[in-house]
């Protein structure tokens, strides 16, 4: 059977994962996980993305198989059921003190890691920084040359299993202490200023011309925190939302646009 027929059968019979087999599959799943070979959400060629929400289920199979251990990392002492990851050098990631990613996160070649978190399931592509204390949440999707600034919070998702992860897209820059959670998307290039917060049912707002997102920033749109009145019993309050206040040039340097992108609306990163 392929591995997706054995989680399945398993995830709709939990006595399953006593079998040597469905514990070989799961195995295998968080080491293609770990190696980069599969991916909890895959993209298409439309600009959609795929979640392969039966390797989730892998994910959430494969935490009742492990048993509590103690792991010591120099002066560090750790009690937990996941393995970290290990042989950095051999992949090419800068790992700086005292960094953690969970075994079954897939980082790639060129990937930087300050300080930092990456759960089980998450996948950082090439040229990646996630800044000092930044967090990547379990199945996050995190692109190229992507920047997760200073305590940028991604969050993870790994039940409802049908749930889509958070999707950050190649080149975005993600300001100090923004929230990205709830599986919204970021799109190519983006750039969000400090603190923005964007959840499945954000609204983003473009200022210029009106338009109204949900839960998704476009491609190269530069993002700022926003409030919106709202009437209540109690009286009118201000509900939080973002606004797209600009955009970062796609047809000039990538860093000469977003350096002037920030200038122009007085954008704090």
């Amino acid at each position: 059977m392929s591995l997706k027929t054995v989680i399945e059968s398993a995830w709709e019979d939990r006595s399953l994962i006593n079998d040597p087999a469905t514990k070989n599959a799961i195995e295998e799943i968080i080491n293609q996980l770990n190696e980069g070979i599969i991916r909890v959400s895959n993209p298409n060629e439309d600009g959609t993305w795929t979640t392969n929400d039966w390797v989730k289920k892998a994910i959430i199979l494969y935490f009742p198989l492990q048993q509590m251990n103690i792991q010591e990392v120099g002066i560090f002492e750790y009690h937990d059921k996941m393995k970290l990851k290990t042989g950095y050098d051999k992949i090419g990631v800068r790992v700086v003190p005292p960094a953690v990613a969970r075994y079954g996160s897939y980082l790639a070649k060129g990937v930087i890691l300050m300080p930092s978190y990456v759960n089980i399931g998450a996948y950082v592509d090439s040229g990646t920084m996630v800044d000092t204390w930044a967090t990547v949440g379990s199945c996050a999707q995190i692109g190229q040359d992507v920047h997760l600034s200073g305590g940028v919070g991604i969050g993870g998702v790994l039940e409802p299993a049908q749930a889509s992860p958070v999707i950050i897209e190649d080149g975005a820059f993600i300001g100090s202490r923004c929230i990205v959670v709830e599986g919204a998307r970021i799109g190519k290039r983006a750039v969000l200023g400090a603190g923005v917060t964007i959840t499945s049912s954000s609204k983003i707002i473009d200022v210029n011309t009106g338009q109204e997102y949900i839960g998704y920033v476009p491609d190269n749109s530069v993002v700022i925190p926003g409030m919106l009145p709202k009437k209540y019993p109690a009286g009118d309050f201000g509900v939080p939302c973002a606004l797209i206040i600009g955009q970062r040039k796609a047809s000039t340097d990538l860093k000469t646009s977003l350096n002037e992108a920030l200038r122009e609306n007085n954008v704090s990163v």
